[in-house]
């Protein structure tokens, strides 16, 4: 199994919206794949609550059977449309892909 794990830092106003808007509005698209991409097992989006200047404002927790399935949604064209929303809105990107 692969786990896939991403951390966003939002800018604080982006897409004419703010940090919080815009990381409810990510919250929802990307919980929005596990119905669209079958090889999503499972999806998990939090946003922070508590601030700090070390924290990042979003987080993604998914699963995937294999690197193959994980390499099938990175490049689904529904989680495409999701990366050029999130491009935009976000200054920070973290990301750990795991195998267990």
């Amino acid at each position: 199994m692969i786990k896939h794990i991403v951390m966003w830092k939002l800018k604080d106003v982006a897409e004419g919206s703010g940090k919080m808007v815009n990381a409810r509005k990510m919250k929802d698209l990307l919980e929005s794949l596990k119905g669209k991409i079958g090889e999503v097992k499972h999806i998990e989006v939090g946003i922070n609550s508590v601030k700090t200047d070390a924290s990042a404002d979003v987080v993604l927790y998914s699963e995937f059977a294999c690197m193959k399935d994980l390499d099938i949604y990175q490049n689904h064209p529904e989680h495409v449309k999701i990366v050029q929303f999130v491009r935009e809105v976000c200054m920070e990107r973290r990301v750990v892909d795991y195998e267990i």
